[in-house]
């Protein structure tokens, strides 16, 4: 049976979408068997759920949508009005005995508490808990205006619901506490409740419950004049602006939305103006209201604006429009990263996970998947927290992966670049990256500088360098930040966002140089497939090695992996297996192999080796029977660029699998590439590779 839990609320709105995102997110380092069942959905027939979505979604569960759920709530209904509650209960347990089949968790979730009185709700949820054998964690709500009695008044009736219906609660959850009310909130559940329980208080947080300009304009079914390229923007508060734009200047919120009837320019040209000012704080939105439009001549002005704030128009007037937007619900979606990363903190920081596992999530770790791979490195980061400089400090993909790197405490941050073009993009963005947090470089401005112009000189003055040259070389970020590591003022550089990977190890090649033990910089990329974690190399760097090239990939290969708690088990790849093929191309991989084996006995080696042969193991045993390696290889070196790079990015995209790389191996220090297509994820991998990377040398 697999393990489970089942999640209730004690009314509607108590944020259960975090509780979902934190739950599984700690089981999925652990198996990446784990299913999500919701036995009945408020969602009106026909349309999706948007938790289902979420979490699907976000997680990329191993289920279809069809699966995670039993029945619509009119559905529900009907059965019950016509006293068929056991039919009910059937297809719930059928359904939910799928997903337990080819699960090793599996989390439900109650209903939402949208339409229906509580009496109907709790008797459900009672019921399905007790037929599908599932332990019970209720989560409330401590929103603003309610009292600490209130708040554990309503936790312990909800607990007390299925008491009286003799089915045991394991534990609660106080969501959206006010932050002053958390401790106390906290010692009352304690003294008022079974000491047994699991029980913990979350603080109210401003960026979830806040909805971004795309759900007012759903929720108001506006016309998006302006700014469509930005309606992932989140919106902390609204504000009718009807005085006079002197006196209402003083009075803008930060990241609102504006409400003004769309004759009054100069409230729109003032708003945007204060918008772009230091000394106002930005705004997120304007709504223009009764469904009027700008004079021709402010509409001529704003569409010579680039990046202008979004700027709506509804047909009602400005109170009706104020009064609807009092009535938003925002939702998590999957593709809301910055929400779920902030949920995923909440539940990390709040929720004592151990405690929690003891009650319900004790799972039976499968190996290493790729989540519990990712979960690793980021622990073993924050457990040597190293200092890593990202050149590209302009780039919206590395702001955002810097912000969630130094705000989950992974490593130290150094951006470079125009500080005021940076600041401008994080205010953009809405990042929480500050002074406080991240460090902001202008190479040129940098007290350093002319020492690194220096050093520069002095390390390649026997290349021909002169000062001018090193003068202009050390403007440029790759140059300041690998001198940076070089100088051991920072751990390790992550670059190529934006830069060729020419570009980016140009620097490194020059004066940090390889290991005294290793002739040549190569690199692989750690594949995290559905069930495992391979190593791939090399797929970046030299695009025809020769024998000695590859047995020195190999060799650098087998350290790495090693130093990441994979075991190597090396094949060295070609287009024919064992003894069967003949050729220039075949003789080389035969010679590295040789190569390698005469370098280090131990390792265990297998080559050439055909791909299927090395991975599959009937493949394998039928090709090379009794082989160390066949179909069990870890380590996979190509014989060239060609294939290696193809390969990678053909797995990459057909299968879905995560590609963390490309890692440099050989370095004296630590310096990494990324791919110019590369993601956030990739970003944040990749600097966590490099943290480890130096923590290793």
């Amino acid at each position: 049976m697999a393990n489970s839990l089942y999640i209730t609320t004690a009314e509607s709105y108590c944020g259960k979408s975090l509780i979902d995102l934190g739950i599984i997110d700690n089981v999925l380092r652990r198996t990446k068997r784990v299913s999500f069942f919701r036995p009945i959905i408020s969602a009106d027939i026909g349309k999706r759920d948007k938790n289902i979505e979420l979490v699907l979604g976000y997680f990329n569960l191993d289920q279809d949508y069809e699966e995670a759920f039993a029945f619509h709530q009119k559905e529900a209904k009907a059965l019950i009005s016509a006293g068929k509650t056991e039919k009910l209960l059937d297809r719930i347990i059928e359904k939910y005995k799928a997903l337990e089949a080819k699960s090793d968790f599996v989390l439900c979730e109650g209903t939402d508490f949208l339409t229906e009185s509580s009496a109907f709700e709790f008797g459900i949820n009672v019921q399905v808990a007790r037929n599908i054998g599932c332990p019970v964690l209720i989560v409330g709500r401590g929103d603003k205006g309610r009292s600490v009695e209130e708040v554990v008044s309503t936790i312990r009736l909800a607990i007390e619901s299925f008491h009286e219906e003799d089915y045991d609660v394991m534990g609660a959850i106080v969501n959206r506490a006010e932050p002053d009310n958390v401790e106390a909130i906290q010692k009352a559940l304690r003294k008022e409740l079974p000491s047994n329980l699991f029980l913990s208080v979350i603080p109210t947080n401003d960026l979830l419950k806040s909805p971004t300009v795309k759900e007012i304009a759903t929720h108001l079914g506006a016309e998006v004049l302006y700014g469509e390229d930005q309606l992932d923007t989140q919106v902390y508060s609204y504000s009718v602006a009807a005085m006079q734009l002197h006196n209402y200047l003083g009075r803008i919120p930060e990241k609102s939305v504006i409400i003004t009837p769309g004759d009054r320019g100069e409230i729109i040209l003032g708003t945007l103006t204060a918008h772009l000012s230091k000394n106002y704080p930005p705004v997120s939105a304007i709504i223009l209201t009764t469904g009027l439009v700008p004079d021709p001549a402010i509409i001529n002005l704003l569409d010579g604006v680039s990046h202008i704030v979004p700027i709506l128009k509804v047909n009602y007037n400005t109170f009706e429009t104020a009064t609807r937007l009092d009535h938003i619900q925002s939702y998590i979606t999957a593709d809301n990263t910055t929400k779920i990363d902030e949920c995923l903190r909440l539940f990390r920081e709040y929720i004592d996970i151990e405690a929690l596992e003891e009650k319900t999530l004790n799972v039976v770790a499968r190996g290493t998947t790729p989540r519990m791979f990712q979960y690793l490195l980021t622990e073993r980061a924050k457990s040597d927290k190293k200092h890593i400089v990202l050149p590209e400090g302009e780039d919206e993909r590395i702001l955002r992966a810097a912000e969630v790197l130094v705000n989950e405490g992974i490593v130290d941050i150094t951006l470079l670049g125009r500080k005021d073009d940076i600041d401008k993009e994080i205010i953009r963005l809405g990042l929480k990256l500050s002074n406080d947090n991240v460090k902001v470089l202008e190479p040129e401005q940098s007290p350093r500088f002319n020492e690194y112009v220096e050093q520069l000189l002095e390390l390649r003055k026997e290349k021909g360098m002169t000062p001018e040259h090193a003068h202009d070389s050390m403007c440029d970020v790759s140059y300041f930040g690998t001198m940076m590591v070089y100088m051991g003022h920072a751990d390790g550089m992550v670059s190529g966002a934006v830069h060729t990977t020419q570009h980016t190890i140009r620097p490194a090649l020059q004066f940090v140089k390889t290991k005294p033990d290793c002739p040549v910089v190569s690199s692989l990329f750690f594949m995290c497939l559905e069930d495992r974690v391979l190593a791939y190399a090399d797929c970046a760097i030299i695009t025809n090695p020769t024998a000695e090239e590859l047995c020195e990939i190999a060799l650098s290969t087998v350290d790495t992996v090693v130093s990441f708690g994979i075991e190597p088990k090396v094949a060295m790849l070609s287009y024919s297996s064992g003894a069967s093929g003949k050729g220039a191309d075949v003789e080389k991989v035969r010679s590295a192999t040789a190569l390698v084996k005469g370098r280090n006995a131990d390792i265990r080696i297998e080559g050439p080796i055909q791909y299927d042969a090395a991975v599959d193991p009937f493949v394998g045993q039928q090709k090379m029977p009794g082989s160390e390696v066949a179909g069990k290889a870890s380590v996979l070196i190509f014989p060239d660029l060609n294939t290696g790079n193809n390969t990678y990015k053909a797995v990459q995209r057909e299968t879905g699998a995560i590609a963390i790389g490309p890692v440099l191996q050989g370095l004296n220090k630590p310096v990494n590439d990324l791919s110019r297509g590369c993601t956030v994820t990739d970003v944040i991998n990749t600097v966590i590779i490099t943290a480890i990377q130096a923590s290793d040398h």
